[in-house]
């Protein structure tokens, strides 16, 4: 099947039409491996017909499509047959089909729409294209109305994803979200054939998923106090003040989850972090420290020190499961018992990033264990954890993850890693036979600032649209087998509601979508920065935020001297104009066009700017004030 796969996508190349005007209307993310364009269009009927091969298999997803299509005086009939009927939708699940798993053929002409696939993913992602290939007006979640002549251009599709793994991470830890945004989420990441949502269950704020064997995790581990600024710099709680904010998952809300996920063709793979990270368990269950002391959830207060220069981090408290206690291992065994049983995913997430080991050096505790197994240094006590929880991950019958820090001291023997850090890491975790999925911070991290500091919400680090698009999974060096695939990761200490959510998710998970699936070889930025302006209309039509950072201008800041300035001015996206004031007004059109770096006025107090395309504004009024430059450039 691998070599079946690698052949199909080789095959395959962009065929681009000689006609423009068919071109321009098809706008697809993730873009298709094969698009051959014919002439002409098809026109959905007024009263059409969606024909099924397996009423077993397709009868939900036909239901699913009948309601998207529903319009105004319109009426869709859904029949059971084993060939195409003319003028409507044939949806052909052929399980003999030389099709690869996931991968699907969509065929357009004057008899109708054939979706041909020979899984039940392929029907499913072969509809996603379709509804990509009907006009925006598909998206009115009301579809209380018909915007015009709904018709599909005649073209034939043959596609199939690069990866089998196809991630989105959503934090539901440091901030809840709940069931029903959770199902939106998934709503808007199936549309662009993510097949699978990590859900980050467990951190130092907040525990997320009842386990009934462990019922303190949340009744005290699921609730904090509630704050409202900058993440990391809130001011201690107070004893008084009162831990309401939070929630928490039933077991029940989580199959309803897992079940609407996987009617979009969507896994879910849980994760509860460890040793790190477990402030919120240890609130719940103090015993579970090494570190006698009182612990209560954190409610955003600093709890790391991240000094730099080459410094490690610590802790200002000690937030790690003891890993020199049996009652920690008596404590993830019913955790993963009760998991394992819910989840049918084959993979568990046992976090393992970030554990602050400034505590563990001073227990008595640590120093005998180490005694005891022989373990020479602290990377090799925390590997020591780590295969202790492959051991209960396996005994559930799941297989481990977890983030590549559970590299150090030494691999488990059957994990598999979650790649964030240097891709070195992959290698080595390739070389050793281990599967990688690749999650790098610097291509991934969506809790980044998508534009200027000076416009979004505060983040230690940013990264743009255009960043994320130079994504490439396999690292050089590595077993390319072994790359599973990847996903971008939502961390949410500055995400406090699902509106700003999917204003970190979109545009930069088209980025990832298109990665992760399309041929590495049909890349092309400006082709696909106009597919994403047409997915942003989609949006605003469906009521779906977005960023439109890749509009707004990138500020570099130079000193001339000691008293001068200097601003280069540039755009992710090519064809804009730049307008600019330094005399405290808002710029318009009317005002100077960017040409070349200018000088800032002595007296100056900040630089307006603004883009603009076709005389029409696209970017956002930006403020830099001149202090702001001047401790960019290095002056005081």
């Amino acid at each position: 099947m691998i070599k079946q796969l690698q052949l199909f996508l080789l095959s395959m190349t962009i065929v681009f039409s000689s006609t423009a005007q068919q071109s321009s209307a098809v706008s697809i993310i993730p873009q298709p491996a094969k698009m051959v364009y014919g002439n002409g269009v098809f026109t959905l009927p007024d009263n059409l017909t969606i024909t099924i091969s397996n009423a077993d298999s397709l009868q939900q997803m036909a239901a699913s499509l009948t309601h998207i299509l529903q319009w105004r005086n319109n009426h869709i009939t859904v029949v059971t047959e084993t060939k195409n009927a003319s003028s409507g939708i044939f949806l052909d699940l052929n399980p003999t089909a030389d099709i690869p798993a996931e991968g699907y053929e969509l065929r357009t002409d004057a008899s109708g729409i054939v979706i041909t696939a020979s899984s039940g993913s392929g029907i499913f992602y072969g509809i996603q294209t379709l509804l990509k290939l009907l006009p925006k007006s598909v998206e009115n979640k009301n579809n209380t109305a018909m915007y015009g002549t709904w018709a599909v251009p005649y073209i034939n599709i043959s596609d199939a994803p690069r990866f089998g793994w196809r991630g989105l991470m959503l934090d539901v830890s440091r901030h809840f979200f709940t069931v029903d945004e959770v199902k939106d989420y998934i709503d808007q990441m199936a549309k662009y054939k993510f097949n699978i949502l990590h859900l980050h269950l467990s951190d130092d704020q907040g525990w997320r998923l009842k386990i009934k064997s462990l019922p303190k995790l949340t009744e005290v581990g699921a609730w904090r106090v509630n704050k409202t600024g900058t993440f990391g710099r809130f001011s201690p709680p107070t004893p008084d003040e009162p831990k309401t904010y939070g929630g928490f998952y039933t077991q029940d809300d989580m199959k309803t989850i897992i079940r609407y996920a996987a009617e979009h063709f969507i896994s879910i793979l849980p994760e509860i972090d460890m040793p790190g990270h477990s402030l919120a368990a240890i609130a719940s269950y103090p015993e579970l420290s090494c570190t006698t002391g009182t612990y209560a959830v954190n409610s955003g207060e600093q709890l790391m020190v991240w000094p730099g220069g080459g410094k490690h981090f610590y802790g200002l408290l000690d937030n790690t499961l003891c890993p020199a206690s049996e009652k920690t291992y008596a404590f993830i065994d019913k955790v993963f018992t009760e998991i394992a049983a819910l989840f049918p995913f084959p993979y568990i997430h046992m976090g393992g990033d970030e554990t602050a080991r400034n505590f563990w050096e001073k227990s008595d505790a640590i120093k005998a264990l180490m005694k005891e197994q022989h373990l020479a240094n602290l990377d090799e006590v925390q590997s020591y954890f780590v295969k202790r929880v492959e051991q209960i991950i396996n005994a559930k019958g799941k297989k481990m993850i977890g983030w590549d820090e559970i590299l150090q001291g030494g691999l488990a023997p059957n994990a598999a890693v979650m790649n964030w850090q240097s891709p070195q890491s992959a290698i080595e975790a390739t070389k050793q036979g281990h599967e990688v999925v690749m999650c790098p911070t610097a291509y991934t991290y969506l809790d980044y600032m998508q534009g200027d500091a000076a416009i979004e919400p505060p983040v230690y680090a940013s990264l743009r649209l255009k960043k994320a698009y130079q994504f490439e999974p396999v690292p050089d060096g590595a077993n390319a087998a072994l790359i599973k695939g990847g996903q971008a990761n939502l961390w949410t200490e500055q995400v406090y509601n699902m509106r700003h959510a999917e204003y970190m998710t979109w545009p930069r998970a088209f980025a990832i979508a298109e990665v992760l699936w399309s041929p590495k070889n049909t890349r092309n930025w400006d082709n696909f920065v106009q597919r994403v302006e047409t997915q942003f209309e989609r949006f605003d039509i469906a009521g779906v935020k977005y960023s439109p950072s890749m509009y707004d201008p990138i500020f570099d800041i130079q000193k001339k001297d000691t008293a001068t300035l200097l601003v280069t001015l540039s755009t992710e996206v090519s064809g804009l104009d730049i307008h600019y004031s330094f005399d405290n007004s808002f710029p318009d059109q009317f005002y100077p066009t960017y040409s070349g770096t200018l000088t800032v006025p002595k007296d100056a107090a900040a630089l307006k700017v603004i883009t603009y395309r076709n005389g029409a504004p696209v970017g956002r009024m930006m403020v830099m004030p001149v202090t702001e430059m001047r401790k960019r450039a290095g002056l005081k």
